[in-house]
Formats: structure tokens, sequence, C-alpha cells
């Protein structure tokens, strides 16, 4: 194949996504800086806000999808590979292990009320997957992660991704008061809020608020918890496998359907990507540009999911997704708290 073939290949493929992607980029842009100036919100959440805003009020044509689609998939999983750079596991080992024991019950619990709850309020299967997932480890980056792998429409991302944020909100402005009104320890706190506040961002803020050792705690347990991301994904991908396989099964097809196809390899890279990290691979020099770029990243991939979501149907979802992450969010932090009492770490 000489070079015009190949040009002729490739050319036409990033026509179609350059007008879509420049879109996103231009609007992650704007988001990023907004971010800078109200970092309790961040710019994810600007992004996928004003994603929303544009796509709802200025409708995008047609030659936007095939970068905006290229956007919130290929890019979203670039962001996450980007993220494992910034992970060391060596850091986090110590505390992870104090901490594992209440992270995990959390983590039970989170997915145990949003099934419960979820099938009770009549939410379906996967919104309530993105609200558990996003309570229960990480907030929008959980969301983000498991997104490539349950497929769920861009609505329901959105959706979720701005429920999460809701009680980042509440828990930021909340937890200190109340963590002071306990008369809650430094590590007691930290713990408290590395576990039951979803989002990194929101986990800083609430922690340094109350002390500056409660901070570096919390950080750091909400960093360990980050990392379960991966056996969570990989679950997730076995159960999607298990039910594709039946409904090929079903439809005759067998043959056309393996693990390989629906397993998250970007999560492998992941990995990858946080061994790299850990090994000291990574000039200190660099790291700051790496988390910069993996922060862009996803605001550029949840940016083109807001540009992808329906504000009619988020709407005509009603108030039962919110009061299903409500609900989580209570359980989450009325389970951390137990936990601790119970071994006395508060």
């Amino acid at each position: 194949m000489n070079a015009s073939s190949i040009a002729t290949l490739v050319h036409p493929t990033l026509r179609s996504r350059a007008p879509g992607l420049l879109l996103a980029i231009v609007i992650a842009l704007v988001a990023w800086q907004l971010g800078r100036f109200a970092p309790l919100i961040g710019g994810p959440v600007f992004g996928i806000v004003l994603g929303i805003l544009v796509r709802n009020l200025f409708a995008p044509g047609a030659q936007f999808a095939h970068g905006i689609a290229f956007a919130g998939k290929q890019v979203l999983q670039w962001s996450i590979i980007t993220l494992g750079f910034g992970l060391s596991l060596s850091q986090v080992a110590k505390t992870g292990l104090e901490s594992l024991s209440v992270t995990l019950v959390t983590m039970t619990v989170a997915f145990l009320a949003a099934r419960l709850l979820g099938r009770w309020l009549g939410v379906h299967d996967k919104l309530k997957i993105l609200i558990g997932v996003g309570t229960a480890i990480c907030g929008g980056s959980a969301i983000a992660a498991v997104t490539p792998i349950i497929r769920p429409d861009d609505h329901d991302t959105a959706f979720a991704i701005s429920t999460i944020f809701l009680f980042n909100l509440v828990a930021v402005l909340l937890f200190p008061l109340l963590g002071h009104l306990m008369h809650m320890s430094d590590m007691g706190f930290g713990l408290w809020a590395g576990t039951a506040i979803n989002d990194t961002s929101s986990v800083v803020a609430a922690g340094y608020s109350y002390s500056h050792a409660a901070g570096d705690y919390a950080t750091i347990v909400k960093l360990t918890r980050a990392t379960l991301i991966i056996p969570v994904c990989l679950v997730l991908a076995l159960v999607v496998a298990a039910r594709e396989k039946r409904r090929h099964k079903q439809e005759g097809s067998v043959g056309h359907f393996s693990l390989a196809s629906i397993f998250p390899w970007f999560i492998l890279w992941f990995l990858v990507a946080s061994a790299v990290r850990t090994a000291g691979l990574v000039p200190v020099a660099i790291q700051p540009a790496i988390h910069l770029l993996a922060e862009f990243l996803i605001i550029v991939a949840l940016t083109a999911i807001g540009l992808s979501a329906d504000l009619r149907r988020m709407i005509a979802s009603g108030a039962r997704p919110i009061l299903l992450g409500l609900g989580v969010w209570i359980a989450v932090s009325v389970s951390s708290l137990m936990v601790q009492l119970v071994i006395g770490k508060l």
C-alpha cells in the first residue's frame, strides 16, 4: 500500500472526527479555566455541564457526531491510562492496608444499596451501576472508567456524574462540621472523608478544611480507594462477557463472541502505567505535566459526553436517580462511621 492509498484511508476519518473533536477541546479549555477559578466544582463538572448546555441550546449538526463520539470513548480511555502515571502503588500501600477494611465495607454497602434501592425506585440497571460505582469508588473517574465496559447511554453517564457531584458538594460543606461535632480525630476524619466522599478534589477540600493531618490522610486513603476501580472493572467485564455469551448462544452465534472483545484493555494499560510510576521510571520533573494532561483529557472526554447528552431524556428520568444517589451516599457515609467505631479508629 503506497502513501497515497494510506492518505485516502486516513484523511476521511480525520476529517470526519476533526469538527466534533475540536468542539470538545475548545469547550474543555473553557471548562478547565473555570475549574481553576472554582476548584470546588472542578473542570470535569464544568465540562459536562457546558457540553450539555451547548448540545441542548445549539444542537451541533451531524458533522460533529463522529468526533464527539471519538472523544467520549477513545479519549476517555486515554485519560484513564494517563491517570495511572500519577498513581504510585507503593506510595499508598501502607495507608491502603490500614483503611482496607473500611473501604471494602463501604464499597459493598454502596453496591448493595444501589441494587436494592435502585430496584425499589425503578431505576434501570446501567444507571444503578454508574451511581453505585461513582459513590463506592471515586466519583466521575470511576464512572468514566466503567462507561466503556457497560456502554450506557450518554445521558445516563451525564446524569450519574451530575448526581455524584451534587452530593460531593454537600459532603464538602457538611462533613467538617459533623466531624467537629463528633470530636473526631484527624485520622478518623481523614478515613471517613477518604472512604465516604466520592471525588478526589472534594475529599481534599473536606480533609484539609478539617486539618492538615486529616487532609494528608484522607488523600492517601482516597488514592488507595481509587485503585479498586481495577478489580471492579474486571468483574464488570466478566459479567458483561457472560451476558453477551448467553445472548449469542440464544441467537445461535456463539462463535462470534470472545472475552477479548469486551475485556477493558485500557485498564491493563492503566496497570502498566502505575507500575512504571511505582518503579520510579517517570521523572519527577514531568509528573506535574502528566497530571495536567490526564486532567485535561478527562475534561475533554466528559465534555464530549455532555455534548452527546439529551437533556430532555434526563429530565424525563425524574427524581428517582437523585433519590438513588442520596440513599447510596447516606448508606456509605453511615457504614464508614460504624466500621470505624467498631475497630476503634474514630
